[in-house]
């Protein structure tokens, strides 16, 4: 049941992600809603390893959005670069 509550709440975070920075990206509800859970994952690792969480703890909606943009930017960063 946790993981049903995680994919839904990363598609709402992906999707906010993308509504935030508007551009070219990997499309799909699959996509939007595993950059949404990545980012999540991203923003606990960074937060633990600051010290704003504890073990028990993940990360809040907002940083969990900002976790997202960041996937995103690195993506487009990646995509631009790459040479055709």
């Amino acid at each position: 049941m946790h993981i049903i509550w995680a994919l839904i709440i990363g598609l709402v975070i992906g999707a906010l992600a993308k509504l935030i920075m508007p551009g070219k990206d990997p499309g799909g509800i699959l996509i939007t809603m595993l950059i949404g859970v990545a980012g999540s994952v991203i923003a606990s690792v960074v937060g633990h390893a600051a010290g704003w969480y504890r073990a028990d703890e993940g990360a809040g909606f907002v940083a969990s959005i900002v976790g997202a943009i960041v996937l995103l930017a690195v993506y487009r960063f990646a995509i631009g670069r790459r040479v055709l």
